[in-house]
């Protein structure tokens, strides 16, 4: 079932690496947050003003190490939020400023800013596409959308919206990607189309024929809760493997998508598994490994749970 996204926003993002390093955060007298090792050696200087909750002596968890706020008497940098250092104290990057706050992974990439420009790192901190462009969207089913020339503008609700520039669409190699005609396999990204940017060795394809056999019933669940009745067709998930081993990191994670091939969620029907492709886990809020079997369970009583509380949900069980 899909969980309030509002709550799933706020969590942090998980962290899969093995701690060589215990870091911890520390405040200074005049509450500015640094990091020391486990022998109290300063690893990065007490710095910056953060806005987190966020403790003398918590411990630093992920594969970088994150400040969330600016330093103090900094200069502002466009459309920049936090600082992101290496375990060993070394400056990464700044992440991209999105929703109070810094940018979150979507497929495997996160945007930051250098420059006022912007492009994507991965969980490590290591650049996949150089910061080229005014604006970037998140990647989502392989695609994002870029545009140079344009700025942001205030709406009348006081939200800022993009307007002006060149647009244009760029692939997870940071290429940009030409349209081509509708088909069932391609992919629309701002009315135009695009190919099918997923291919796979032998290994993987066995990885997602795991999740296809049971497609009819995680589709069943996923929709039980959808407010307008949906054909067959469109009442069927897609899975797409959009990370892979690396360090730091010893999974395939496994998205899913819906007959729109938009992500099915912040939260919701995204799976991890292992390298060595035996042990499959759903991910949970984005920090907590369940055992697929037992998320699948829990899963199929609160689908049957809704069903029974709303008769007339319109995607049947």
């Amino acid at each position: 079932m899909r969980k309030l996204l509002l709550t799933i926003l706020l969590l942090p993002v998980l962290s899969f690496s093995q701690e060589k390093d215990v870091l911890k955060y520390f405040v200074s007298k005049d509450s500015l947050v640094g990091v020391k090792n486990q022998k109290g050696e300063i690893i990065v200087p007490a710095q910056f003003k953060i806005f987190s909750n966020l403790e003398n002596g918590e411990l630093v968890k992920g594969e970088t190490i994150y400040f969330d706020g600016f330093k103090k008497d900094e200069a502002k940098e466009k459309n920049a939020w936090g600082y992101v250092y290496d375990k060993k104290g070394n400056f990464l990057y700044r992440p991209f400023f999105y929703d109070n706050g810094a940018d979150y992974f979507s497929e495997g990439a996160r945007r930051f800013v250098k420059n006022g420009k912007v492009g994507f790192v991965d969980r490590n901190g290591k650049v996949v596409i150089e910061p080229n462009h005014d604006f970037a969207s998140p990647f989502n089913y392989g695609y994002a959308a870029f545009c140079d020339g344009c700025d942001w503008e205030k709406t009348e609700d006081e939200h800022k919206a993009i307007v002006g520039g060149t647009w244009g669409v760029m692939n997870f190699k940071g290429e940009i990607a030409k349209p081509v005609s509708k088909s069932e396999n391609a992919v629309e990204v701002g009315g135009k189309y695009f190919p099918d940017p997923f291919n796979y060795n032998e290994k993987e394809k066995t990885i997602l024929q795991f999740f296809n056999r049971q497609n009819k019933k995680l589709s069943e669940i996923y929709y039980v809760n959808h407010y307008t009745k949906l054909s067959d067709n469109e009442k069927k998930l897609f899975f797409e493997i959009v990370e892979r081993p690396k360090e730091n990191f010893p999974f395939y994670q496994v998205n899913t998508y819906d007959y729109r091939k938009m992500e099915a969620g912040i939260s919701d029907f995204k799976f991890l598994v292992s390298e060595d492709g035996k042990n499959i886990f759903a991910l949970e809020f984005e920090n907590e490994k369940i055992p697929f079997e037992k998320w699948l369970k829990n899963e199929t009583q609160q689908a049957e749970q809704f069903q029974k509380e709303h008769p007339d949900n319109p995607n049947k069980l």
